[in-house]
């Protein structure tokens, strides 16, 4: 092989150059040329340029010498091993039985739900002395039309006999009314969610090496809030208003965030509107069963001059609330993967959710206080005017507006309930102007100023509390210039009221020194929820003010 030693060099570049654009029948028979061309010893001299075997040059020949057409196959027919499931013809029936729901066959079978995964399959084949790796499995049920999927939610929970009947009457009803040109809204509370750093479902696309770290475990406990957005779907405009509430989800809660909307938007939305249409589910804090709902949409009804006529889904059909998919679930999309921190996180993602068909959301914070366990009397109940539909008058009705009405109760009976997150509730506030007796830039440098003083301290001698921030304590200090009474600033701030008292007497000198020397607060306060009356009332009458000038 010696005469060859010169070409190999030449003939390995040759090759190099060709065979990458080549299928492996097509080296073959490249190899087979050139080592026929050499002549004796061209068989091993292509092998060591090529880096193959002789064998790969001598089946090369094989071919040539076959003289066969070129069919576009790189291999002869026949190649590799039968598949298993022709091997044994039992296996194929074997994996079907193992695949069956359990409500199709024995629930004694020691087969459960669990075990449906491929290397469990293959176990239990093994079991019967079939032998199938997952591979083999995976394409054994694809090839009987299995697939991975997930759960459809599709099924009512209870299927009433009128369900369809209530839905052409629903829906011939919002035609009506957008034919009109009258308002037309649903209205759902979406899931309730904890704030802080908790870990939120999904995936969005963020620089390498960054990824977003939360608490490992979601217990309320380490939650700083909770969230409860209430929707407000506007079917005529394609427009969301949500109200983020801090306390609990009632039929009060649920009127305020009406009531706001329509001060805000529908009025001047809809200048000229006589009557409201609400779709709504039939649980929650718009139960159809509810009394207070019920109260507090006369209440809405009275202040508003509109007739409020409401129509609820049927029972179990909640997730065809149009508010769900026309807005709810594009707020999920928008703030997934995204921990909500704060309420101000929260409302900035649901304020910036939008489709492409054209839909905007407001958001808003409602801090106040809605107590559970309120009740209607039978006497109250008696006095109002609903009138119901002839068809199923329990889910169709209509709240004409009804001056002379007695007021809903604000706290239910004996031990009044409180926020329930008061501490947050307070923080937030505390800053109000209407308390402060200070527009926000004000307070802040207020703020900024008795901080400064206060960090000057030695440490012993700074006021602090573990609970709160030097922010905070300057604020307890400012409400009780205002005239705050102690304790009702210590339980807004989850303090006892001597460890308050002690607090604000260190911080009222640097207060005076700056020169902070306010009017009182105009209105007797007694308990948390007096407090967001009195800043709602305030803040709702300058409003209205301001719209009539």
């Amino acid at each position: 092989m010696g005469r060859f030693d010169e070409l190999i060099m030449s003939l390995q570049e040759k090759l190099e150059a060709v065979t990458p654009h080549l299928n492996e029948r097509q080296r073959r028979i490249l190899y087979a040329a050139e080592a026929r061309q050499l002549g004796h010893g061209g068989i091993a001299a292509v092998a060591r340029a090529a880096g193959v075997s002789k064998g790969c040059v001598s089946r090369g020949l094989a071919d040539l010498d076959a003289g066969e057409e070129p069919d576009g196959r790189v291999r002869r027919p026949g190649a590799g091993r039968p598949a298993l499931a022709t091997k044994d013809p039992g296996l194929m029936p074997a994996l079907l039985e193992l695949v069956e729901d359990s409500t199709q066959g024995d629930p004694m079978k020691p087969l459960t739900w669990t075990t449906k995964s491929l290397r469990r399959l293959a176990d239990e084949l093994a079991a019967q002395g079939r032998k199938a790796g997952r591979d083999t499995v995976a394409a054994l049920l694809k090839a009987a039309g299995f697939s991975l999927r997930g759960n459809a939610r599709v099924l009512a929970g209870s299927h009433h006999r009128d369900r369809d009947a209530q839905f052409r009457h629903l829906n011939d009803t919002v035609a009506e009314f957008l034919h009109a040109g009258d308002p037309v809204i649903s209205v759902d509370t979406k899931k309730k969610e904890l704030i802080g750093p908790f870990a939120r479902p999904g995936r969005e696309w963020a620089p390498p090496g960054a990824p977003v770290k939360v608490l490992d475990h979601d217990f309320p406990s380490h939650a700083t809030g909770t969230a409860i957005p209430y929707g407000i779907y506007d079917l005529g405009r394609n427009a969301g208003f949500v109200v983020v509430g801090t306390d609990h989800d009632t039929a009060a809660f649920a009127a305020s965030c009406l009531r706001r909307w329509w001060r805000e938007e529908g009025r001047a939305a809809y200048p000229h509107a006589k009557r409201l249409l609400i779709t709504a589910d039939g649980g929650g804090s718009n139960s159809s069963r509810a009394k207070a709902w019920k109260a507090n949409l006369a209440v809405l009804a009275t202040e508003t001059g509109l007739e409020i006529s409401v129509r609820h889904l049927p029972p179990g059909t909640s997730k065809w609330n149009r508010v769900e998919h026309r807005l709810f679930s594009f707020i999920s999309l928008n703030w997934r993967a995204h921990p909500l921190t704060s309420y101000e996180t929260a409302l900035n993602l649901i304020s910036a959710t939008t489709t492409r068909t054209g839909l905007s959301v407001t958001a808003r914070l409602d801090t106040g206080s809605y107590p559970t366990g309120i009740e209607i009397s039978e006497q109250h109940a008696a006095a109002l005017t609903i009138r119901p539909d002839t068809f199923h008058g329990e889910w169709n009705y209509t709240i004409p507006p009804q001056p002379g009405l007695p007021d809903v109760p604000l706290h239910p009976p004996g031990r009044r309930s409180h926020p329930r997150h008061a501490h947050t509730f307070g923080a937030t506030l505390a800053t109000h102007p209407l308390l402060t007796g200070l527009e926000r830039t004000d307070l802040d440098r207020l703020t900024i100023s008795v901080r400064e003083r206060l960090d000057a301290l030695p440490p012993k001698q700074r006021p602090r509390h573990r609970k709160l921030t030097t922010e905070n304590i300057i604020w307890a200090a400012v409400l009780d210039q205002r005239g705050l009474s102690r304790s009702l600033t210590s339980y807004l701030f989850r303090i006892g009221e001597n460890q308050m008292r002690a607090l604000i007497k260190q911080v009222r000198p640097f207060l005076e020194d700056y020169g902070y020397r306010p009017e009182p607060i105009p209105a007797r306060l007694i308990d948390p929820s007096d407090l967001a009356n009195y800043v709602m009332h305030a803040t709702a009458t300058a409003s209205e003010r301001e719209t009539s000038h």
